[in-house]
């Protein structure tokens, strides 16, 4: 019943893709060590349905059929088939694993599809690899330690060879049951045979290929990827001068001429009469700045270069040489500048500027002095700073453009440290001691200029513009400075040439303008100071401080333009009501047109006269006169009849002239007659003639 009840269950999983569930159980059975005394059943070609699940339970360890997996396979063929005599069965590579797989590949066909003729051959090679893996295995340990005992009826006999063909399932070294014999004479089956190793590359070959490779890359100007291999080559064979040439080649066209430089002068040394080796380091050498280097280079060349190759290095060196000439006798900056960009010109793309290059371009640009330029210096400085931050030269330049920028504290630490450096470096002990004076002798002068001693403040800054004259930055400071003294000195015509000069220094100074602006209007050239400060609005034109002047210098430029009674009665705009009726009688006496007979314009001047007291005298007209309101038309106060329309009061002429000079003017010169204002209608307005008794002249 038990093995109808098996045979059920196996057929119920032919019809299903799912994972049989009665294959637990099955393996469970299967991993239960056998019996030492049960009885084996009968020999495996036995085709009984009964006894099929009760094979493996008495077959050996090394049985070829058992499977990996412990589950049974599924059979495809249908029960109403009948089995084929030959059952394919799979020979084990564990030893100690037990099979539940079923016989159910076509004895037709083989996995290998070799001939039949070929199958019975190989069938019968294996048949002897089966027996004699089984005569010699030993049987596996199992309870504890105890080997189990062979079935008492198992004898050893011989496989039916017409009824059974195995495919051994081997790693390429032999079946499992000849390794654990020790049998090395078992060929490997015809899948797994291996293929023969290739042969080894020496290094030479490797560097050879990687340098082929390289060329390959080089010729499509990925530099960098030649690089790659180029190195790969030089690793495997550092000796050889070609690799390294190559190399140099490619760090060329990536613009990494200073690794070039390295490799090329290996190359060189290993191969000095190698022309293409040469002639690359002189290009190099003058890729990088280094003309002379370049052209000895090309002397060790037979025979010579052509023209054509030693032309950019001639041409540089000239350039070089004239720029260090013109630094030296001080002419222009641009006769400076302009060799050095002519030189560059020569340099290799991405190559880095020469340090001298760069110091004598800064040297050049700090004798320009606008901001633009000491901008330019600090970046050349900071630049060399960053390559050796212990570069005294370096250090100098960058302490001279703070200098011309009024940094002078910071200067002096940057040239201390220079000294530092380098104790004996004369640059850097001149211009440090120059830098000091020049900051002492400023700070005596502002401190004169605080103390109100404008006279010793002015001489103060007069010095310190003789230390440095190259100094345009600080200078355009001192001058603006001294103006500020000439201003107080009233010395408007000096004040204004220091701040012109201050300004041609440096034209973004706008300090110095608008000092400037205002001598200008001290000097009364208000129109000329409009001008100036409508200027510098432009330049500023957020500072709402400009716009307020601009309005109170047209504002002194309107009243400028009409008459300037101060300036009529010969007294200041601070003078007091006594000071101007003072002023006025005594120029009344003096310019009456009667004291000056014949005299055409005394009668235009006394009426200037007359009409600056009147508007001076009066608080209200004064103010309106002062802030320059329109005032009231001159001709009011001579209008209708003289003075009897609001003109000048005659009492005061009165008071002025004595009794005695009274019966001279009347009906006469002061009367009708004519000749003065005053006369003839006046008199009839008042009902009188002449002045009253006791008016004189002093």
């Amino acid at each position: 019943m038990k093995s109808l009840f098996s045979k059920k269950s196996s057929k119920k999983t032919n019809t299903a893709d799912d994972e049989d569930p009665d294959s637990e159980h099955l393996d469970s059975q299967s991993s239960q060590p056998p019996s030492p005394t049960k009885s084996p059943t009968k020999s495996s070609h036995s085709r009984s349905p009964s006894k099929k699940f009760q094979q493996p339970q008495q077959q050996r360890p090394d049985s070829p059929s058992a499977s990996p997996s412990g589950r049974e396979s599924k059979p495809q063929q249908s029960q109403s088939q009948p089995r084929s005599s030959r059952p394919f069965a799979r020979h084990a590579t564990d030893p100690g694993q037990s099979s539940r797989r079923k016989k159910q590949i076509d004895p037709d066909t083989h996995p290998l599809n070799l001939p039949p003729e070929q199958r019975k051959r190989l069938s019968e090679l294996s048949g002897l690899n089966a027996r004699h893996s089984m005569e010699n295995d030993k049987e596996p340990v199992v309870n504890g330690g105890k080997p189990a005992s062979p079935p008492p009826q198992q004898k050893p006999s011989a496989p039916a060879h017409s009824n059974s063909f195995t495919v051994p399932i081997t790693n390429g070294t032999g079946t499992a049951d000849a390794k654990a014999n020790g049998d090395k004479d078992v060929p490997a089956p015809p899948p797994h045979r291996s293929q023969p190793a290739s042969p080894t590359q020496t290094a030479a070959e490797d560097a050879e290929r990687f340098k082929n490779d390289g060329n390959k890359y080089f010729g499509e100007k990925n530099y960098t990827r030649a690089i790659q291999l180029y190195t790969k080559a030089v690793e495997l064979q550092p000796g050889n001068a070609t690799y390294l040439g190559n190399r140099a080649a490619a760090y060329m066209g990536a613009g990494r001429y200073l690794e070039a430089l390295e490799d090329c002068k290996k190359a060189a040394d290993m191969d000095g009469k190698n022309a293409k080796v040469i002639m690359r380091l002189a290009r190099i050498y003058t890729s990088l700045g280094r003309p002379e280097e370049a052209l000895e280079t090309f002397a060790r060349l037979h025979p010579s270069p052509s023209a054509k190759d030693m032309q950019p290095a001639k041409e540089m060196l000239h350039y070089v040489r004239a720029a260090q000439a013109a630094l030296k006798d001080g002419t222009a900056a641009s006769m400076v500048l302009h060799p050095l960009d002519m030189a560059e010109k020569h340099l290799g793309f991405g190559a880095p500027k020469p340090r001298k290059w760069q110091l004598m371009r800064g040297q050049a640009l700090l004798k320009m002095g606008d901001s633009k330029s000491l901008g330019e210096v600090q970046n050349i400085a900071m630049s060399l700073l960053r390559s050796n931050n212990l570069d005294p030269e370096a250090m100098v330049l960058r302490g001279r453009a703070l200098a011309c920028q009024g940094e002078n504290e910071l200067a002096i630490q940057y040239l201390r440290k220079a000294l530092n450096c380098d104790p004996d470096y004369k640059d850097a002990v001149k211009w440090l001691r120059t830098v000091q004076k020049l900051e002492r002798m400023k700070e005596e002068g502002n401190s004169e200029y605080k103390a109100q001693r404008w006279q010793s403040a002015l001489d103060k800054y007069t010095a310190a513009l003789e230390i440095d004259p190259t100094n345009k930055g600080t200078n355009s400071k001192i001058l603006q400075n001294r103006a500020l003294c000439r201003i107080k000195l009233r010395q408007y015509d000096e004040a204004i040439a220091d701040c012109e000069k201050a300004v041609s220094l440096d034209p973004t100074y706008t300090k110095a303008r608008k000092t400037k602006a205002n001598a200008l209007g001290k000097a009364e050239r208000w129109e000329d100071a409009v001008r100036e400060w409508k200027a510098i609005q432009e330049l500023e034109p957020e500072d709402r401080n400009i716009a307020k002047e601009i309005r109170n210098a047209e504002l002194e430029l309107k009243k400028s333009q009409r008459k300037d009674y101060y300036k009529i009665l010969g007294v200041e705009k601070t003078a007091d009501e006594n000071a101007i009726k003072k002023a006025y009688r005594k120029l009344a006496i003096v310019h009456h047109p009667d004291k000056n007979p014949g005299d055409a314009t005394a009668e235009a001047r006394f009426k200037d006269i007359s009409e600056a007291y009147e508007t001076l005298s009066d608080p209200q007209k004064r103010a309106r006169y002062d802030s320059g309101d329109d005032l009231i038309d001159p001709s009011d106060m001579f209008g209708g009849g003289g003075m009897g329309h609001g003109g000048i009061d005659p009492e005061i002429i009165f008071s002025m002239m004595g009794g005695a000079h009274g019966a001279q003017f009347g009906g006469g010169g002061f009367g009708g007659g004519g000749g003065f204002p005053f006369g003839g209608q006046g008199q009839r307005a008042r009902g009188g003639g002449g002045f009253q008794s006791g008016f004189s002249f002093q």
